[in-house]
């Protein structure tokens, strides 16, 4: 009887422990499952922020650029020269200077040919998680392949009237 008794006890002590070691496993599976979700929804909230913070400044520079130029007749878009004019009185046109939000950092600034701010962009090289359905004032960026290449600029390619002045004269005729 004693025998026995200690010949059940080794038995089980080995299905504990194996029962451990799944039950470890699962765990760490299931951990690495959620892990990749919350990364997917971080980045899905941060490009959304990027968008949100990206037409802001379009739009700001836009509005600069109208208010630079009511009453005058000069040819082409006036610019900042720092994204920290957009923000002054005695009429700001942003609330304040952001950063962006993927890159965690400072916008790369995109030039104009007169030397003013015409745009911002991301330094990430991330690829992003949104691909198409783009709100109207960014509906240039479907397909683009990197945070980077998503450029909010005035005058803005989503445009209708910009984009047909780009387009070939016999492309562009009725047929």
């Amino acid at each position: 009887m004693r025998r026995s008794a200690a010949w059940l006890r080794r038995t089980e002590g080995g299905f504990s422990y194996l029962m451990v070691m799944v039950t470890m496993t699962l765990m760490g599976i299931l951990m690495t499952v959620a892990a990749k979700q919350w990364k997917t929804m971080v980045q899905r909230e941060l490009e959304m922020d990027l968008l949100g913070k990206g037409m802001e400044i379009q739009a700001a520079l836009a509005l600069y650029s109208a208010a630079a130029k009511a009453g005058r007749v000069t040819p082409g878009e006036i610019y900042p020269h720092t994204l920290v004019e957009l923000t002054r009185p005695p009429k700001p046109f942003l609330r304040k200077v952001y950063y962006d939000p993927v890159g965690h950092g400072e916008w790369e600034l995109v030039r104009a040919p007169t030397g003013g701010i015409m745009g911002v962009r991301s330094k990430s090289k991330l690829r992003p998680i949104k691909q198409n359905n783009f709100p109207l004032p960014v509906r240039h960026f479907q397909g683009k392949s990197t945070h980077y290449d998503w450029v909010f600029q005035h005058p803005n390619p989503s445009q209708g009237g910009v984009l047909r002045s780009t387009m070939p004269p016999s492309s562009a005729a009725p047929r």
